[in-house]
Parts: C-alpha cells; structure tokens; sequence
C-alpha cells in the first residue's frame, strides 16, 4: 500500500533531523559545492549540507516535507532551494554536470540512475544508502550487487550490503566519485 507522504510528514513524531551518517563520512573531506538531495524528506540531510556551506537543492514530491525544509532552513538561516517536485513524474530535471555532490537516501527509482551519474560533475560524488531485497520484496528495493553495478567505472570509494540495526533492514551503501 502506497505511504501517504503528507501525512507523514506532517506528523512530528516522523521528523528524523539526524544527517545520515554515511553522509557525514562522504562530505568530511569534500569542500562545499552544489548539492542535489533527492527524495529529500523533511531535509535533514540537506539542511547538514547547508549549514556546512553546501549550495543544496531538495527535491521531494510532499509540500509537507519542502514546508517543513523551507521554515527550519529560515529558522536556522540557512539558504536550501527547496521544491516540490515528484521525481517519477519528470517534473524536476537532473541538470547534466551540475552538481559536486548528488545524494539519494531510501529512494529508489532505477530509471533516474543514468541522470544521477550524468548530473555529478567529474571529481563530484554519490551517495546513497538504499533498501535490499528481503522478504517483503517490491519494486522499491535493489538486488544485491544492484547499486555498485548502476555505478561500475566510478570510484567506489566505499561499498556495503548490510542490515540497518534500526530497522533490521538490509541496505546498500555507497559512496562513489565520477572520474
């Protein structure tokens, strides 16, 4: 059954505002560049990267998860290009080398992976932490080895198939810089 977004986000109990580690590891070393976050959520991710100077687009197709983005990025004085836009709908379009850093965390839609690796500027980095199947398999999880194989020719420069302690879910994780 398919999740109802607006709901979700307008739920406070659901506002995770906890950068996902593995984005924290990636953008250590990275000086701030043009950031794309997709199926940003309530923006936790690209509020981290706007308060470390990132210039961050967040793109999610719930108003109530950009709502939430646009008024903490104010409250914060941060500057994150927020929109509303559903991703299967091509009603945002991945600008071809436009971005240093793309970032997609529990979204899976296979058919933007050519444009994710198209939108990453040389020397720029993904990084996506996304579901694996498991029992409840569906359309909106990888096969194992999945994602390194959408990215082969890239530097890995991290890799990993595990389950998440927080949700015994196993994921797929990757960094990865276009050469």
């Amino acid at each position: 059954m398919p999740r109802n977004w607006e709901e979700h986000y307008t739920a406070a109990a659901n506002r995770d505002e906890t950068p996902a580690p593995l984005l924290v590891q990636a953008v250590e070393l990275l000086p701030p560049g043009r950031a794309l976050d997709l199926a940003c959520g309530a923006g936790r991710n690209a509020l981290y990267l706007a308060g470390l100077g990132w210039d961050v687009v967040a793109v999610d197709s719930a108003a109530a998860a950009i709502r939430i983005i646009r008024v903490q990025a104010a409250e914060r004085g941060l500057a994150v290009d927020a929109r509303v836009a559903g991703l299967e709908t091509d009603a945002f379009t991945i600008e071809p080398g436009g971005y240093d850093l793309i970032c997609d965390f529990f979204y899976l839609q296979r058919e933007l992976f050519p444009y994710i690796r198209e939108g990453v500027k040389s020397g720029g980095v993904f990084v996506a932490e996304i579901h694996l199947r498991d029992q409840n398999c569906h359309r909106f999880v990888l096969e194992p080895g999945e994602l390194r194989a959408e990215f082969a020719g890239w530097k890995v420069l991290y890799y990993s198939e595990t389950v998440r302690r927080e949700n015994d879910r196993p994921t797929a994780q990757m960094i990865a810089r276009r050469a």
